[in-house]
């Protein structure tokens, strides 16, 4: 034994040529990974020293104990070093670039068996050796810029001189995952094996390099050396993909663009100078407000998935499921389970509307094919997971039923009683409804107990949110399978109680209500577009309330307003309610706030409509001039507050669930973290103040809460300097 610690040991072994090597291997003790935590690091610095102090060595070989290889550095930890500040950051890289270059510099050929997926920091370990063999089921890569942050541990200096700066760009720029054979292509691994022969493969690539038939200095000089680029093709290389990524990141998210101008300054420097380009590079990024932030969305998601993974360990199976109602909701709900290996059957009373479902999920199969992501076989397979029916017969074998009927009460209230009579005791029950209370549908079930709300966002392939609603009656078991049947169809699910719009639906409506003043006061709606949309939102409220349709808007305005009248009830008519009277429902007649005509591709395009306008008039009370604060202000403050009633009121469990919950939902601007961090950063008591004032003029959807209130005075905040929610 050369070392033993808590993640890594080093032991000594022979290869097949007699060679005595070094084998270091990762195995974190009680972690189901391997993850690089500053203490991993240290440990990492002492066991490389222990192999710097043995004699007879003739190489070292790095592989995993478990079934990832190194998933990255423990992103924990982030927010608390972060805190430590730039010039605490710029040197804990430096020390870290020390223990990879040793690892480099080791005076013998060196190895690494990538068995699994190694990401981040652990891509980084790995470039540090001479070469590279994987498993053909690993994945490699370097998702930092994901986080607002760029490798550095060296990613930006060695894998341009390991696979070019193109590939290096694509890879670090996109913060992509890549399987065997990609990173064979590029040359980022040597080989590509099966997990069985990966330490064999190691251990022969040794022996060829002691042997003289692979020549590990000319590897290792390559790495150290500045990149072989003239100055036209470093323009080429460098200025090209700068636009392009600038482009395609766009103006909130400038790590992408910060990570090729660290590739860019350190090409022409040798390894020392190019590292420390790239280490104070990593510092700056790492205290701006977009990594805290992207960084706190990562530990939120964990908090998700931990209590979705929860539910699931206790969830009865679910083999076979149905949805009824088959148009293009219930055809995107059979699409997404079928495409995930769930069996679903899909009803409806008419053939027509069988057909309408049916002609979605191929439609979206047919999309997969197109993008080479299923064969025109894998497709036809998958297809038959969805058998569309027009009786109940199969029922008796389903686990659970959706139920995708039309909103409304009535229907899906003959719907659920139907169904609850064919299928069996122990059969979950499901709606998916976006507004309708879950213990108002449960009142006619002879086992409420049974059924809970799972409510799906469209289009339901793309949007990651599922919303179960736990009514009174809705037992664990029924949370659990509706979870567990979420996750396997590759949906984030979050488990809300009931009330009138639940989660998502009760926080966007103050946020169209915000925009409703703004008209009636005589804002520009295309105006107020721009600036939301420059704030961060895929698009600004008009143009959202066209794609939700404004008869969707209008039913589910009249829920929250019969749910909360004293902050959602409005006088008068609001610019949506004159858009709906005037059979303007947005992209489903192709007229709304915008007019909208077809493009090359066959898509939807929006158009200013001069008759639009025309409308609105209506209901323009007075012209106020607002400046973007102004619109901004009056567009989140409601939103932001709903979602403090939400926290407060039980409705979702902890500021994480809310926060993801939005982001996942209505595209909440993910750089700015969710309602809640949004207040955080802007300080309880300020946010507080600027609600109070908007109150006074706006009326009661403006209020803060007594307890934010008192969460202002006792200067607290949602989040906890080390990311853990504290009570609202």
């Amino acid at each position: 034994m050369i070392y033993q610690g808590n993640a890594i040991t080093v032991t000594r072994r022979d290869t097949p040529n007699g060679n005595d090597i070094a084998m270091l291997t990762f195995d974190l003790k009680d972690e189901s990974v391997n993850k690089l935590s500053s203490a991993v690091v240290a440990e990492l610095g002492e066991a490389v020293k222990a192999i710097q102090a043995e004699n007879s060595l003739k190489g070292l070989l790095i592989a995993s104990g478990k079934d990832v290889f190194i998933v990255g550095a423990d992103i924990t930890e982030f927010h608390s070093l972060f805190d430590k500040g730039e010039a605490y950051l710029e040197e804990m890289n430096l020390k870290v670039h020390d223990i990879f270059n040793a690892i480099e510099d080791l005076p013998f050929p060196t190895v690494t068996a990538i068995n699994g997926l190694a990401l981040g920091g652990g891509c980084e370990v790995l470039l540090t050796t001479d070469f590279r063999v994987m498993s053909d089921k690993a994945k490699i890569g370097l998702p930092e810029t994901k986080l607002g942050i760029l490798p550095g541990w060296g990613g930006c200096v060695r894998l341009p001189r390991i696979i070019g700066a193109d590939n290096a760009i694509e890879w670090i720029a996109g913060g992509t995952e890549n399987r065997a054979d990609a990173a064979l292509k590029v040359g980022a691994v040597d080989a590509v094996v099966t997990a069985e022969q990966l330490e064999e493969a190691a251990l022969d690539i040794l022996d060829r390099a002691n042997a003289g038939e692979l020549d590990y200095q000319a590897r290792r000089a390559e790495k150290t050396s500045p990149l072989k680029l003239n100055p036209i093709e470093q323009m080429m290389a460098f200025e090209t993909a700068k636009g392009y990524v600038a482009g395609k990141a766009g103006p909130h998210y400038p790590a992408p663009v910060e990570a090729i101008k660290v590739i860019q300054k350190g090409a022409g420097e040798e390894r020392g100078r190019a590292q420390a380009i790239e280490a104070k590079a990593f510092a700056k990024l790492a205290l701006s407000s977009v990594a805290f932030n992207l960084v706190g969305l990562f530990l939120n998601d964990q908090v998700v998935k931990k209590k979705a993974s929860k539910y699931e360990k206790q969830a009865q199976p679910v083999k076979q499921t149905a949805v009824l109602g088959a148009g293009i909701m219930g055809g995107g709900i059979a699409y997404q389970s079928a495409s995930k290996g769930t069996p679903i059957l899909m009803k409806d009373i008419k053939d027509d509307a069988i057909e309408l479902g049916l002609k979605e999920a191929r439609k979206l199969f047919a999309k997969q094919v197109e993008r080479k992501k299923l064969t025109t076989e894998q497709m036809a397979e998958k297809l038959t997971n969805i058998r569309p029916t027009l009786s109940y017969g199969d029922f008796g074998n389903v686990d659970l039923v959706v139920e995708a009927v039309v909103e409304n009460p009535k229907v899906k209230d003959a719907v659920l009683t139907e169904v609850e009579g064919m299928v069996s005791e122990n059969t979950i029950l499901t709606s998916n409804t976006s507004t309708i209370s879950i213990n108002r549908l449960a009142q006619n079930l002879k086992r409420p107990e049974n059924f809970c709300g799972m409510h799906f966002f469209n289009p339901v392939h793309r949007m990651p949110l599922v919303e179960v609603i736990r009514g009174e009656k809705t037992s664990d078991a029924a949370v659990a399978a509706t979870v567990a049947y979420a996750r396997a169809m590759g949906k984030t699910p979050i488990v809300v109680n009931d009330c009138p719009g639940f989660l998502v639906n009760r926080v966007l409506f103050p946020y169209f209500g915000g925009f409703s003043f703004l008209v009636e006061q005589g804002a520009d709606f295309q105006h107020v577009d721009k600036v939301m949309e420059k704030f961060g939102w895929p698009m600004g409220p008009a143009y959202l309330l066209d794609v939700v349709g404004l008869d969707t808007a209008v039913h589910a305005n009249e829920v929250m307003a019969e749910g909360f009248p004293d902050r959602m009830a409005r006088d008068g008519k609001t610019a949506i309610q004159v858009m709906y009277d005037n059979d303007r429902l947005g992209q489903k007649n192709d007229k709304g706030f915008y007019a909208y005509e077809e493009d090359k591709k066959g898509k939807p395009k929006k158009v200013t409509d001069e008759a639009a306008y025309a409308l609105v008039k209506e209901v323009v009370k007075e012209h106020k001039e607002f400046s973007d604060e102004d619109i901004i202000a009056r567009m989140m403050v409601p939103l932001c507050l709903e979602t403090v009633r939400c926290l407060e009121d039980g409705i979702v469990a902890t500021p994480a669930e809310a926060d993801m919950a939005l982001i996942y939902g209505i595209g909440f601007p993910p750089f700015r973290g969710g309602a809640l961090r949004y207040i955080d950063a802007m300080g309880v008591a300020e946010f507080v103040k600027l609600a109070e004032g908007l109150a006074e003029e706006l009326g009661p959807l403006y209020a803060p809460t007594d307890k934010l209130r008192q969460m202002a005075q006792n200067n607290e905040q949602f989040y906890s300097s080390d990311n853990s929610a504290t009570q609202a």
